[in-house]
């Protein structure tokens, strides 16, 4: 099956209406049982150049496509940036809403970086708003959930989110190597559910995903 590439008809159609910005925002990592989650985020203007060729959803490209159209899209966007939440943030607030907090953390990247994002409309990939719980309130902000694929600064997000996020995920392994992350980049494969059931977690599992042995007063037992 051919898939087509994405366009800015959803983009160009927000822009019509007066918006100054349009923010396409995706995650990645949200099932990963390690590392971070990231948001990546993706600020387009009114008279921008055309998408970059080849630029998909980043679930569709290979990760030696992913790395060459990462860099481009940096080129074509008005500016992009990434946000992370840590594992224990997941632990500690859920992963709802450490998804909202690594969002924030990236609109903040992209008003250091001149955007005004303020006055933007971010595009969601997927149905649910987890992003306005996150914001100021009351937010100025337009959110609008239900985003897709087919809409390029969402791609764009996406496809940058994952290449930043797979790369952390490689460093880390340098330190764990026993847990495989730069093959299954956090994800629950039966070889890393073996290797934590065996080594036991690291510090950058989030421990309230694993199912761990009690400890004696009923505790997880979370020792390395």
């Amino acid at each position: 099956m051919t898939v087509a590439d994405p366009t800015l008809e959803v983009e160009r159609a927000l822009f019509a209406e007066g918006a100054p910005v349009v923010i396409g925002c995706d995650e990645v990592g949200r099932g990963a049982i390690a590392g971070v989650v990231a948001v990546g985020v993706c600020a387009i203007v009114p008279g921008g150049d055309a998408p970059p060729a080849g630029l998909r959803d980043s679930k569709l490209l290979s990760p030696a496509k992913r790395e060459l159209i990462a860099p481009l899209v940096h080129e074509w966007a008005a500016a992009v940036a990434v946000g992370e939440a840590e594992p224990g943030e997941v632990d500690a607030h859920g992963i709802i809403a450490a998804l909202g907090l690594a969002a924030r953390r990236g609109l903040i990247a992209l008003h250091e970086a001149g955007i005004d994002v303020g006055a933007s409309t971010v595009l969601l990939d997927g149905s649910h708003d987890w992003l306005t719980p996150a914001l100021t309130s009351p937010p100025s902000i337009r959110v609008r959930p239900k985003a897709d694929r087919d809409c390029a600064s969402v791609a764009g997000a996406s496809v940058v989110a994952k290449v930043h996020r797979d790369a952390l995920m490689v460093a880390d392994a340098t330190r764990w190597p026993q847990f495989g992350w730069d093959g299954n980049k956090g994800y629950g494969s039966p070889a890393h559910l073996a290797a934590v059931a065996e080594f036991g977690p690291s510090p950058r599992h989030r421990v309230t995903w694993l199912k761990l042995p009690a400890t004696a007063d009923g505790a997880p037992d979370t020792t390395v």
